[in-house]
């Protein structure tokens, strides 16, 4: 028996139109493309995954009463440097940032979920600077 690694992988850009979509139910379909687990070589120890644009991030939906109970945190390193704010605020100031935390909580926690965190792009607005990448719209059910 012989192993196949794959010597190139294919990396497509992805559009994510996150309006309506459950943040967790979002954050999953968007962890697993960037691992690569959609595609045919699949290779856990390799970033074979695709890049993902993702826009309207400010039109996410939480369900039930997450958006007051769900807390973020955030530690300084100093003492009573921890800094907590509620979904519902955090929507308000950096919808961005929801997505890419809930996207980085499902990506392994080492120099490779590192590296696939970069090729995740995230835009308030309908608007993105990738338009030359020729993006590929994805939907999901």
């Amino acid at each position: 028996m012989k192993t196949y690694f794959s010597k190139e992988p294919r990396n497509d850009w992805l559009l994510i139109d996150a309006e309506g979509q459950t943040v967790g139910r979002l954050a999953t379909q968007i962890a697993q493309v960037l691992r690569g687990k959609h595609k045919v070589d699949y290779s856990p120890h390799q970033p074979g995954g695709d890049f993902v644009i993702v826009v309207n991030a400010d039109k996410v939906i939480f369900t039930g009463a997450k958006l007051d109970q769900k807390i973020y945190t955030r530690y300084s390193g100093y003492q009573g440097g921890l800094k907590k704010i509620r979904a519902r605020d955090m929507l308000k100031k950096r919808p961005q940032r929801v997505i890419e935390r809930a996207v980085w909580g499902m990506l392994p926690k080492n120099r490779l979920g590192r590296r696939l965190i970069r090729r995740l792009k995230v835009y308030v607005g309908g608007d993105h600077p990738h338009q030359a990448q020729k993006p590929v719209k994805m939907e999901f059910n």
